[in-house]
């Protein structure tokens, strides 16, 4: 939410180095895109990003990587995609299912930020503490469910990446000891807070690497 893909500087740099063609996406409204914020920018759009991107880069065996909300972008992605996209790296996010929105997988916390919209009356708020190049974050974004064509069967590797050092309580907890327990899934936990490609690019990179290597 609210960031470009140039929070992911850092990652980029260390997977390039690793010899990885890496695309960081700034989504449809946000940061130096946010000329492109209205009302009717939603999840839809975001998927669509990604997809448009698979499709134009004509990109295949794809590992998709999404951070705290985009767990939402990259399930939609790989299920209109699937013939393009290989491996989910969720990143200290959400992970939908059918019909899930972010809105119905978060805590009341994190949907009292949600509904306090900007001066458009369509976006949420950048909080205090993020990067200066932040921007507000489309709200029907956060509201829309999900809707799933498929079972994503044919996606070979799942992997979930947990923020250990959250300040407070992680909204994701529950969700990490979950797919730690489950066999289709192969789990990480680092020490770093949320924003995980910044605390613990190298650890990240490595993570990913090997699930790109797969």
């Amino acid at each position: 939410m609210c960031h470009g893909g140039w929070c992911f500087e850092q990652l980029t740099r260390r997977l390039r180095g690793a010899g990885h063609t890496v695309h960081p996406l700034t989504l449809t409204g946000l940061s130096e895109r946010s000329h492109l914020l209205h009302g009717t920018v939603n999840l839809d759009t975001h998927i669509q990003d990604v997809v448009a991107t698979l499709e134009g880069e004509n990109l295949r065996d794809v590992t998709l990587v999404g951070h705290s909300y985009g767990g939402m972008v990259i399930t939609g992605a790989a299920d209109r995609a699937p013939d393009r996209v290989r491996c989910l790296v969720y990143l200290d996010a959400v992970v939908p299912a059918h019909g899930d929105s972010c809105w119905s997988l978060v805590s009341d916390q994190e949907r009292r930020w949600y509904v306090d919209v900007d001066e458009t009356g369509c976006a949420s708020r950048v909080l205090p503490i993020f990067d200066a190049r932040a921007t507000s974050h489309p709200i029907a974004s956060l509201l829309q469910p999900l809707r799933l064509t498929g079972d994503l069967g044919h996606i070979e590797r799942r992997d979930y990446v947990y923020a250990a050092g959250w300040a407070d309580q992680s909204p994701f907890t529950t969700t990490y000891q979950k797919l730690s327990a489950d066999p289709g899934w192969t789990t990480h936990a680092l020490p770093g807070g949320h924003n995980l490609m910044r605390d613990n690019p190298d650890e990240l990179a490595a993570i990913l690497d090997r699930a790109a290597s797969h």
